[in-house]
């Protein structure tokens, strides 16, 4: 009867460090596990205050031309691409991490923003668009008065 013996296999604490030194030099850019090198997504945040609801998007490296906003049935929809940059011949990419390609991100807003009176800008990379609300949304101070 012959025994087999198992052996637990020590972790190799280089191991990481060697398949992303041997990845460094082959022609296959290194990109997040789970991802490709065309997907992104822009950072958003949207915030409220007493007279409008206000998006905020990072756009890095786009223009306003780049960019198509429309508000339609109470959906806000952002839509871009992000070209990337053409290789050079005799170049090659060791680590391509920035995003590149075409999104879209779609937003449902209350039936309290002023539709007609939305407005975006872009400044540096950053798209604002700001919703403001209906008068009927916004609060107001109501007075208290004594029966006489």
């Amino acid at each position: 009867m012959a025994i087999t013996r198992y052996t637990a296999r020590r972790p190799n604490p280089w191991q990481d460090f060697d398949q992303l030194f041997n990845r460094f030099f082959t022609d296959r850019p290194l990109a997040p596990e789970g991802t490709s090198v065309s997907d992104w997504m822009p950072a958003v945040d949207v915030r409220e205050s007493a007279e409008e609801l206000t998006l905020t998007a990072d756009l890095p490296g786009l223009t306003e031309k780049d960019i198509d906003i429309e508000f339609e049935n109470g959906v806000l929809t952002i839509r871009g691409e992000k070209r990337s940059e053409e290789q050079k011949d005799g170049e090659r990419y060791h680590i391509w991490e920035r995003r590149y390609g075409s999104f879209q991100r779609s937003f449902t807003l209350p039936r309290t923003v002023k539709s007609d009176s939305v407005r975006a800008e872009f400044d540096q990379g950053v798209l604002t668009v700001h919703l403001p609300k209906v008068p009927e949304a916004k609060s107001r101070k109501i007075e208290v008065s004594t029966r006489a």
